[in-house]
């Protein structure tokens, strides 16, 4: 590693340490950086730094996947105590403030001016709670949640909602592509995704083998606004609800094997404040499914059996 110059180091930032962790615990930066909610050269980026700033490597890179060093194995035993004592700290200062909380993740692809107009409703019917917002993939949400680290997170699912869903309703996945891309039946089909980790992704890949129609990944994009405009600009098609396609895109299946519905899931976890998760359930709901007649939230504790009674008949 090359060394610092004569610096001298008296703080490690918390957030590289929480990195690297998480990197340890998941064996993976590319699952890291989904956790973690930034991209994996961000993640890359910041192990660098904090390896820079104590000198020496963290990880052995002659071992495959993720291996620690020694003295990598010393930090990251040394990290979790300090991480352990910085969390106990915050969540003394949290109780002295007697402000409450509330915890809720989902994608990006929901992500936009109704939302935030939803949650501005939100924060002015109770000014005393801290929003936090977390976007990333369906199943990585969903996994936080059942471990306690989100209160309401929305998901998308397949073929049925899931079972902590308190409201739910199907949306159509179809194809997309833009004005000016072509379709040649001889050639494989070029697609867009946003990688494995995405339902949509895997639906396309699922539809396609299926029927036996060659394709080609000939894009990979971050984001919903990158692939919608690589879908656009001609690079090939891909697979959007109809709700989330833009007016610019052209819904074009000739030819093409259906695409399996997705399950759109509003989802609570057991210990969220009821008050504050209903409200928050009915803002999102009426915001992400205007289309969905509203029923009263059900207890997080009913499951599917009861989410399913609800509103999964809504197409």
């Amino acid at each position: 590693m090359p060394s610092d110059g004569g610096f001298r180091m008296t703080n490690i930032p918390t957030e590289l340490l929480r990195t690297l962790l998480t990197v340890v615990d998941l064996r993976s930066f590319t699952k890291a950086a989904q956790k973690l909610g930034v991209t994996q050269p961000a993640v890359s980026a910041q192990i660098k730094r904090l390896q820079f700033l104590l000198g020496f490597d963290l990880l052995d890179k002659s071992a495959p996947g993720v291996s620690l060093t020694e003295k990598g194995g010393t930090v990251v035993n040394q990290a979790r105590r300090l991480l352990a004592i910085n969390d106990q700290i915050v969540a003394l200062a949290r109780t002295a403030r007697g402000g409450r909380t509330m915890r809720f993740g989902l994608p990006g692809d929901f992500v936009g001016l109704p939302l935030w107009q939803s949650l501005a409703t939100f924060r002015a019917r109770w000014p005393d709670v801290r929003l936090h917002m977390k976007t990333g993939c369906s199943s990585m949400l969903l996994h936080e949640l059942e471990q306690g680290d989100l209160d309401v997170v929305v998901g998308m699912t397949a073929p049925h909602p899931h079972d902590m869903a308190c409201h739910n309703w199907r949306e159509e996945l179809v194809w997309v592509r833009g004005p000016m891309a072509p379709l040649d039946p001889k050639q494989p089909l070029p697609i867009v995704s946003r990688g494995e980790s995405c339902l949509f992704h895997r639906h396309m890949v699922a539809a396609l083998e299926g029927a036996g129609r060659p394709f080609d990944i000939v894009f990979t994009a971050g984001h919903l606004d990158e692939l919608s405009r690589a879908v656009a600009a001609g690079l090939g098609m891909t697979a959007l609800t109809r709700t989330l396609a833009g007016a610019s895109l052209i819904y074009d299946d000739t030819g093409l094997p259906r695409l399996a519905d997705v399950a759109c899931s509003i989802c609570a976890g057991p210990e969220a404040d009821p008050a504050l998760r209903d409200e928050l359930i009915a803002l999102l709901a009426e915001t992400l499914a205007p289309s969905v007649p509203l029923a009263l939230p059900v207890k997080p504790a009913e499951g599917r059996a009861a989410a399913r009674a609800g509103m999964q008949s809504v197409a």
